[in-house]
């Protein structure tokens, strides 16, 4: 079996989807992106595709290493996103070739199902109260919002009770046994990190999520001793290289590997082993498309620490197309009781519409995330 062609799809609201073709007529499908910068990682992957043309598809840890070792320069958003989403296509043909799931061909699933959560209140916290309501009465059991607004480096009270006040709602709303992860989102810098975190602390979090940017992480230790909360980080991440020193600082609770912009399956498998190892536990990032949430789910399925899963239904990115649009099989994901059912399809599990991908493709988009701005002019953090 050899690889023939790799080829990519700009589609809304702000995915890249990738089809890697064979000369045997099995074909896998990935999800490489970074949100915002699609066109790039798209460049990306059709570099990548000058070695891969040619190749045996299932040699999927040799390839691996050649893509990332191979360039002198390695790592960053934008590689690992590009090598991300072939190492998931590369799965899905492997596993469609001998009909079998992937969590089959990575010692078999330790799971039939995965909590769960889903988001509220948009890029600007609002109508909470609304939201939470709305899925807890459609069976989620636990949610993620965004903190706040934006904040300057050393801002008001003001602020810090508003953001309080909306998570004190959205608890009181929800009652004391639904989790409530709260993701700061990098907008909040160390000094009123400090402030805001033992403000939260009587709301009995389910996690708090980027309570400092990755890069500002040694404030970590001083935050994460001001609540009891469980600390969360891994997004903008890219390796188990990155991962590692997180490990070693002791400070993170969840790791959050994105199997889209992490190396893909076969990275993401080998960051969550590592955090096993430190009784972390992960909980993989997903705000994007059905592609990336069954490979989320393949190695949800294998890892022990795993414990829930973000996923993309009714987000308030998703305006145009929603998570299951580009799914011929609409049940792959079948929620229950706050679960998710772990795809037992071949491959990945997910059957691509590839019509409506071609359709929608020709819409394609041009997703950027927001500019903000504080009062004074500057720059703020999105």
């Amino acid at each position: 079996m050899k690889i023939t062609a790799l080829k990519t799809f700009i589609v809304p609201p702000r995915w890249l989807f990738l089809k890697i073709e064979t000369d045997e007529g099995v074909s896998g499908w990935g999800e490489p992106v970074v949100e915002g910068r699609a066109l790039t990682v798209q460049a990306a992957v059709h570099e990548l595709a000058d070695y891969l043309v040619g190749k045996d598809p299932r040699h999927i840890e040799d390839h691996w290493n050649v893509l990332y070792r191979g360039g002198f320069y390695r790592g960053g958003a934008i590689l690992m996103s590009a090598l991300a989403g072939i190492d998931q296509a590369l799965w899905d043909i492997k596993g469609r070739a001998l009909g079998v799931p992937v969590h089959e061909l990575l010692g078999g699933r330790c799971r039939d199902r995965i909590k769960i959560y889903s988001w509220i209140g948009g890029d600007r916290p609002a109508e909470v109260v609304a939201g939470a309501k709305d899925v807890v009465a459609r069976g989620f059991t636990a949610l993620k919002m965004n903190g706040a607004e934006e904040l300057q480096i050393v801002d008001s009270h003001a602020k810090i009770d508003a953001a309080v006040e909306r998570v004190a709602l959205v608890r009181e709303a929800v009652g004391p046994h639904v989790g409530i992860a709260v993701d700061f989102h990098g907008r909040v810098h160390r000094p009123m990190a400090r402030v805001l975190v033992k403000e939260l602390e009587p709301y009995r979090l389910m996690f708090i999520e980027e309570p400092v940017l990755s890069e500002n992480r040694e404030a970590l230790k001083e935050i994460a001793g001001l609540s009891s909360a469980p600390i969360a980080l891994g997004e903008r991440l890219y390796s188990r290289w990155d991962f590692k020193s997180v490990l070693q600082e002791a400070v993170v609770d969840i790791l959050q590997p994105d199997v889209s912009h992490a190396g893909g399956i076969t990275e993401c498998r080998k960051i969550a082993a590592m955090a096993e190892a430190y009784d972390v536990a992960i909980a993989p990032h997903c705000p994007l498309g059905p592609i990336a949430l069954a490979a989320c789910l393949q190695v949800d399925a294998v890892s022990y620490n795993a414990f829930i899963q973000e996923q993309s239904l009714g987000i308030h990115y998703n305006k145009s197309n929603d998570l299951i649009d580009y799914a011929r099989n609409k049940d792959v994901f079948r929620y229950e009781d706050g679960f998710v059912a772990i795809p037992d399809g071949p491959g990945l599990g997910v059957d691509i519409d590839e019509d409506y991908v071609i359709e929608k493709a020709k819409e394609g988009h041009r997703w950027r995330n927001p500019v903000w701005r504080h009062e004074d002019g500057s720059f703020a953090e999105w």
